[in-house]
């Protein structure tokens, strides 16, 4: 499944790899859906500022593997909404279990079930822009 194999520690070491992986692009997607509805609504073209910020600090995989999907409004299943939802749900019960908050996590977790809530669990995890396209009262890509 991956392109390398790391052994992380003793059982269930994995699992809070994967967990932490999961956290880390679901705040990511949210981060790119914020900042490409800031740039539609300003009035800029989203496919310039993607171009703009894709080699800075900015530039991620998860950039470069989303943005392009909200900028086209492409929302087919790559991993699923729901899926998403329930790796957060086990980060948010693993953090309780722990002591560690996990403010943005929680806060995602929220937008995704919103969007699962309008019938959208079936959607691409990049369409967790679309929440933030209904608040902003915009779509990223104009359709």
């Amino acid at each position: 499944m991956g392109s390398s194999v790391v052994l992380c520690g003793d059982y269930g070491a994995g699992n809070i790899t994967k967990i932490a992986n999961q956290i880390i692009v679901a705040a990511n997607i949210e981060a790119v859906g914020e900042a490409l509805v800031l740039a539609k609504k300003a009035g800029l073209d989203p496919t310039v500022v993607f171009d703009a910020i894709k080699a800075g600090l900015a530039g991620s995989t998860v950039l470069n593997a989303k943005a392009p999907m909200m900028i086209e409004g492409n929302f087919n299943p790559g991993f699923r909404i729901r899926l998403h939802q329930k790796d957060l749900h086990n980060a948010i019960l693993t953090g309780k279990e722990l002591g560690v908050p996990l403010p943005v996590t929680s806060l995602v977790q929220q937008m995704i079930g919103s969007l699962i809530n309008d019938g959208k669990g079936d959607a691409d995890h990049s369409a967790i822009a679309n929440f933030l396209e209904d608040m902003a009262g915009i779509t990223i890509s104009g359709k």
